[in-house]
């Protein structure tokens, strides 16, 4: 971090006065001027104060403005937008002024030829449907970026929904390694008045405090996991700054999200993109053909001849002699895209099939899981609270105390996996469908 003075020429006491702060000793010579002002210069250095992140819907809505993916993703449709506009454009003509003869040059006949001036104007006329080729594949490059596009903003939405819910699960691990973490204090404070009053052996305490400390040790590592979460997100979303906490958004869903249909949607959006591709690549193959056809140029000019002081219109036409280039390697390349293009369109096809069929499989095992994850947790939290009590009236041993804790913090962990596996699988089949997961406010 840098380090900024304040070079100052009034006495430093009045100002420092002024400021309600205080100054310490030179840091250079009394001559130079130089004093520092420490709260001042640590303000000035400081970075901006991080903050929470908002909700995952406000996030979701904030992030089409800032976040990079689809800042390009929007770029990539304007591009295509504006070389569909200039798709349609016709050739410029060509204006020129010819002189001969205005060196005086001599002739057999009469000595010197008159000088000539010819102005014309020429212009070409394309041929065999070029400008409509070229506006039919505008306009197919200009579509398949806009399903890229909306491909790209449910790819996100996804991605965005699985750190968030990410996010979510690592801080409440962290609150739940901080109540297991007190739940040991209290055991331990608890296992040590029973040693000093001779209940227990001297073992039980040196036990408690192992828990102790191996809870504190998760709660740390805890933290360390929701702070990387918490960054990925950041940078997810191009935060100016790192968050430092979210709103519990996407999590409490999970136990009322409705099971999915199993219809599929009537196009995955894989296969609309792969279509717009290929009719793309056909719009392609189109303008390489109808570039071997050869573009007429038509000339109409006047001409005047200063020796007979008259003035003559001029015209006429010129056709390129296809001879040696007929374009017939781009057509054979752009054929070759059209075939790759088809290639990728049966596999975009099967693979959402597919895919669609492993999602539904998904989400119903998550389903199930979450079920019994609930299940499990209600009857650990059961157990531990029995075995508490026991352990307090000298009915059950320590060792059975901390059995009961550890297995109820595991409880509570798998619900946690559960409930971001049951909104990861909702947010997939949202993806395939084609729709931003959790797009609305619930």
């Amino acid at each position: 971090m840098p380090v900024h003075f304040v070079r100052v020429r009034a006495p430093l006491s009045r100002l420092c006065k002024l400021l309600g702060v205080a100054y310490g000793r030179r840091w250079l010579s009394s001559a130079s001027g130089w004093r520092p002002i420490l709260p001042l210069w640590l303000i000035l250095a400081a970075p901006a104060a991080a903050a929470p992140a908002p909700s995952y819907y406000a996030l979701l809505h904030q992030a089409e403005a800032t976040a990079p993916r689809l800042l390009v993703s929007r770029a990539s449709v304007g591009t295509a937008q504006g070389l569909a506009e200039q798709a349609g454009a016709l050739p410029n003509p060509v204006g020129g002024i010819l002189f001969e003869n205005f060196g005086g040059g001599q002739t057999p006949l009469n000595g010197f030829s008159p000088q000539q001036a010819t102005i014309s104007l020429s212009q070409p006329i394309e041929w065999g449907g070029k400008r409509g080729a070229r506006i039919t594949a505008g306009a197919a490059e200009l579509g398949a970026a806009e399903a890229r596009d909306r491909q790209g903003l449910t790819a996100f939405g996804y991605d965005l929904a699985l750190a968030y819910a990410g996010a979510e699960a690592a801080k409440a691990k962290v609150r739940l390694y901080e109540d297991a973490s007190q739940a040991a204090a209290r055991d331990l404070s608890g296992t040590q008045a029973l040693v000093d009053a001779g209940r227990q052996a001297a073992v039980r305490a040196k036990q408690a405090n192992a828990a102790y400390l191996a809870a504190q040790a998760d709660l740390e590592s805890a933290r360390a996991d929701a702070d990387q979460t918490l960054a990925q997100l950041s940078v997810l979303v191009a935060a100016p700054q790192s968050f430092t906490d979210v709103v519990p958004s996407l999590l409490p869903l999970a136990d009322s999200l409705k099971p999915p249909s199993a219809a599929p949607p009537k196009i995955f959006p894989a296969v609309a993109v792969a279509e717009a591709e290929r009719d793309a690549a056909l719009g392609k193959l189109d303008i390489e053909r109808t570039r071997a056809i050869p573009d007429v140029t038509a000339t109409l000019g006047v001409r005047r001849l200063q020796g007979d002081r008259e003035t003559v219109l001029v015209g006429g036409i010129s056709l390129p002699i296809p001879l040696f280039d007929q374009n017939g390697g781009n057509i054979s390349a752009a054929g070759s895209q059209v075939a790759a293009a088809d290639a990728r369109l049966m596999a975009a096809r099967a693979g959402a099939e597919t895919g669609w069929r492993a999602a539904l499989l998904q989400a119903s095992a998550a389903i199930a899981k979450l079920a019994a994850a609930k299940s499990a947790e209600a009857a650990a939290d059961e157990a531990y609270g029995l075995t508490r009590t026991g352990y307090e009236s000298g009915k059950t041993s320590l060792l059975d105390l901390l059995n009961a804790r550890r297995v109820l913090t595991d409880a509570r962990l798998r619900l946690l996996d559960a409930r971001v596996a049951r909104i990861a699988a909702q947010a997939l089949l949202a993806r395939l469908a084609g729709n931003v997961p959790f797009g609305g406010a619930p």
